[in-house]
């Protein structure tokens, strides 16, 4: 018997078209989900759809959505309701790293494009997935997981970074609001603070970053892709159920050292 067996359930993941997303999208594609990529860019979603559509046996579609216009959302989330029926999961993953601007030298536009993106891009995809959860629960059919990508560096000091930094402590926040808010319609709320994984936006880093960021993870390695995809699992089974609330870190201990 295979417990972690998702046959039956839908999930949205933005930004799911490559780096994190991608990883925990192939992960519930292999456990049977029904899945819909809400991502910006065409070229990326076909190749994601391509790829996920050979990997398991439930439904993927790959719709464009940009996550800061709340039209764009709405739409997103009555076609994904038209093609799949139902939406079980969301994963908010859709973000961007920050201007990368010292405190000193933060401006407003700098600012607001990544706490729109990260933070009110999230709140927004939850206003309109967490309606219709609460539909389906007023009618008798309760449960929902809501599950946020936020970073270790919301707990954590990093140079250049407060935008990005501060960003992900909001959705902390968002996480454990959502979890009490929602609590009475059986929908749970967590957020994972990932640490370095190697993705697009850190290859363009300085290379000398990735090995003084091997050198602090206990671990001493960056976190792997595969491990990805049992974690979305999880989270989105069953066996998550009584997990609501949390800030978890999946960093190989960064962030205790």
């Amino acid at each position: 018997m295979n417990i972690f067996d998702l046959t039956g359930t839908a999930a949205i993941i933005t930004g799911g078209n490559g780096g994190l997303g991608l990883a925990m999208a192939r992960g519930l594609a292999k456990a049977g989900a029904d899945i819909a990529i809400w991502a910006r860019n065409p070229r990326k979603n076909a190749a994601a759809l391509e790829e996920l559509g050979a990997l398991g046996t439930g439904r993927v579609i790959a719709l464009a959505c940009e996550v800061t216009e709340e039209a764009a959302i709405a739409r997103a989330m009555a076609a994904t309701l038209d093609t799949l029926g139902r939406v079980d999961v969301c994963f908010a993953n859709a973000g961007i790293p920050g201007a990368g601007q010292a405190i000193p030298e933060i401006t407003p536009e700098g600012w607001d494009n990544t706490m729109g993106v990260n933070t009110r891009g999230a709140a927004l995809v939850y206003k309109h997935v967490t309606r219709h959860m609460i539909a389906r629960a007023q009618d008798g059919d309760a449960g929902g997981k809501l599950i946020v990508t936020s970073s270790g560096q919301s707990i954590m000091g990093v140079n250049r970074s407060s935008d990005y930094a501060a960003s992900k402590a909001a959705v902390n926040g968002l996480t454990r609001a959502a979890a009490f808010e929602l609590a009475r319609y059986q929908i749970t709320a967590n957020a994972l603070l990932f640490g370095f994984y190697e993705t697009d936006i850190t290859a363009r880093a300085d290379p000398r970053f990735g090995e003084w960021m091997a050198k602090r993870i206990p671990l001493r390695r960056p976190g792997d892709h595969a491990g990805l995809e049992g974690l979305a699992v999880f989270f989105a089974s069953p066996h998550s159920d009584y997990i609501t609330g949390q800030c978890l870190p999946v960093d190989g201990g960064l962030s205790i050292s």
